[in-house]
């Protein structure tokens, strides 16, 4: 594909079943929603209707995007009645789950990033990352294998928290912090980047393009953005990323989605010298997204054996 690309040639449902994640599209729609079975808009709320209208609203924050949003625009996304996002709105300031931010406008309060750091509480732990990295460096012949997760304080952007290089020095392989921190940070650059970003909303995904490649970003970076949005749809079709020179002169790659409770929450990545692998061979491919099955695994919602 001249830049950078996935592989090509793959069934879609053979790698959504080797990886667990099944191919999704982009988007959503902008029509307004049917109201929950059993309810008619403006009705009386009670009982479990009211709580997937409350569900609703607070679902149509994330998906919007921005900073604030006004009841008018809330109902006409879900498809709820004007006066029954009201009431949901009034509730939730009182209950600390939104805030107003001005006259008719607002917004989730952090209290919402509070709860989902609870959910991801004791999902994955350091000692089962390097486990499943290591093992991803000696299936792959000693590779480097990286594990990114999607920044919680940055916006739509990523965040390197492990790594297996066994004795290498990144700065002998002429990876300095600032590609880590600046290049690899974000989601246009790298099959990483591109893996998380496939599987974003797409209002995440377009605020995402719109944002200038990084400098520092290698020979092979996606420059255009028509590109970059069809190979995003190439990693939803494969399961997996390929990447050549995209942060980095002179090193090839490829990545593989962690997904947890069908959200996207990652990559693992595994990086190589282009004069060792010029093209990702089929098992570091496989090698590749078993890894990344492997955390998604552990991340899945699921009640412990003495919970069963």
């Amino acid at each position: 594909m001249g830049n950078s690309t996935t592989a090509t040639g793959s069934s879609a449902s053979a790698d959504a079943t080797a990886t667990g994640v099944a191919p999704r599209t982009t988007g959503h729609s902008k029509k307004a929603r049917q109201a929950p079975k059993g309810t008619s808009s403006g009705s009386r709320a009670s009982g479990s209707g009211h709580a997937e209208r409350v569900f609703l609203v607070q679902t149509a924050f994330a998906e919007l995007g921005g900073s604030a949003h006004g009841p008018g625009e809330i109902a006409e996304f879900t498809g709820l009645d004007d006066s029954v996002v009201y009431r949901i709105l009034q509730s939730g300031i009182y209950q600390r789950i939104f805030e107003r931010v001005d006259r008719g406008l607002y917004r989730l309060r952090t209290s919402a990033a509070q709860l989902a750091f609870t959910a991801l509480d004791h999902r994955l732990d350091g000692a089962t990352s390097q486990t499943v990295l290591r093992e991803l460096r000696t299936a792959t012949d000693g590779g480097l294998a990286f594990l990114y997760m999607v920044a919680p304080f940055s916006g739509a952007q990523r965040q390197c928290i492990d790594m297996a290089v066994g004795d290498s020095d990144l700065a002998e392989l002429g990876m300095t912090p600032r590609d880590v921190l600046s290049v690899t940070r974000s989601l246009r650059t790298g099959a990483s980047g591109r893996t998380i970003l496939a599987y974003l909303p797409e209002v995440l995904q377009q605020r995402v393009l719109a944002e200038p490649v990084p400098e520092q970003a290698g020979p092979g970076v996606y420059r255009d953005n028509e590109a970059l949005a069809q190979s995003l749809a190439e990693v939803r079709d494969l399961g997996h990323a390929l990447g050549y020179e995209e942060c980095m002169a002179g090193w090839n790659s490829c990545a593989a989605p962690i997904m947890w409770d069908g959200s996207i929450m990652g990559a693992v990545l595994l990086l190589k010298l282009k004069s060792v692998m010029p093209v990702a061979p089929d098992s570091v491919i496989e090698a590749t997204k078993e890894a990344a099955a492997e955390l998604s695994r552990y991340g899945a919602a699921r009640p412990s054996a003495d919970q069963a």
